[in-house]
């Protein structure tokens, strides 16, 4: 499947943004996601099916100091 992520179409083979997640090798607790200009809770990841062509935006929490 095609989608836009950050800017940048990729191929993945993800079904759900739980798995686009973890295929991209990012925490999932560490993430906030906008799909298609919705910012989707966490509590929801699992359940949101991808389609071609979304639109999505991560953005990941790295801690320092």
């Amino acid at each position: 499947m095609r989608l836009q992520v950050n800017g940048e179409v990729i191929t993945v083979e993800a079904q759900t943004l739980a798995s686009l997640i973890g295929e991209l090798g990012l925490d999932g607790r560490k993430v906030a996601v906008e799909r298609n200009l919705e910012i989707v809770p966490k509590s929801l990841y699992a359940e949101t099916a991808l389609a071609e062509n979304d639109r999505l935006e991560i953005v990941h929490f790295i801690g320092g100091g």
